[in-house]
């Protein structure tokens, strides 16, 4: 069992007894702007101007973060006109997948995670409005 540590949460991972992944992919949840990143798109797929409404952070610093994810290989992005959309991609090694469900369920459970994807039901209404795309629900 390997405990992440943040300043307001434990996530307790079960280590795969055989992974075949890079220990540098599993530190990218080692940032709590990319497990805020992550826990946004829990529920589907989102544009980075949601990530900028509900995080409050500049759309640099979640483009770096979210390219950090997308060269772990948890994170896949499109474009639509000039818009970016981020989705989460489950890693093709199990054991990485594995981690990343803990990870996921785990934010799922934190309070300060939980303040966020309230924050980004307000925000999707705000951003629809004016035009943006905010949340993607994924079908099924």
């Amino acid at each position: 069992m390997i405990a992440l540590l943040y300043s307001s949460m434990r996530i307790l991972i079960s280590w795969p007894e055989r992974a075949s992944f890079r220990w540098s992919d599993f530190f990218s949840l080692g940032d709590r702007t990319r497990l805020r990143l992550l826990n946004l798109m829990r529920e589907g797929e989102l544009c980075v101007c949601s990530f900028v409404e509900v995080l409050g952070l500049p759309q640099p610093k979640i483009s770096r973060h979210l390219a950090y994810l997308r060269g772990a290989g948890v994170v896949a992005a499109r474009r639509e006109g000039k818009w970016m959309h981020y989705r989460i991609t489950m890693p093709p090694d199990a054991g990485a997948a594995k981690i990343l469900r803990q990870t996921l369920a785990a934010l799922g459970e934190d309070k300060s995670m939980r303040a966020d994807r309230a924050r980004l039901e307000k925000a999707c209404c705000l951003l629809e409005e004016r035009g943006a795309p905010g949340l993607v629900r994924r079908a099924g």
